[in-house]
């Protein structure tokens, strides 16, 4: 049977994936249509972009080690 601890490294690495995987595609799909409507301000959004990218992206490692916590310790 399985214990609690599994089921909640389950479901902190389903949140821990999903959601920024969700974020990166709304996030890279508004850039996308920000800059088909001013292209002009391409190089403007496109920083943007990353950087918030690279923010979701920190949330997903967070969820990771938050889940390797959970697994090694306790």
């Amino acid at each position: 049977m399985l214990e609690l601890k599994t089921i909640a490294i389950g479901l902190v690495m389903l949140g821990a994936t999903s959601m920024p995987a969700l974020a990166v595609g709304l996030i890279g799909a508004k850039a996308m249509e920000a800059i088909g409507r001013n292209p002009e301000a391409a190089p403007t959004i496109q920083t943007n972009l990353i950087l918030t990218v690279a923010f979701a992206e920190a949330i997903a490692i967070y969820g990771l080690v938050i889940a390797l916590i959970l697994k090694f310790v306790g």
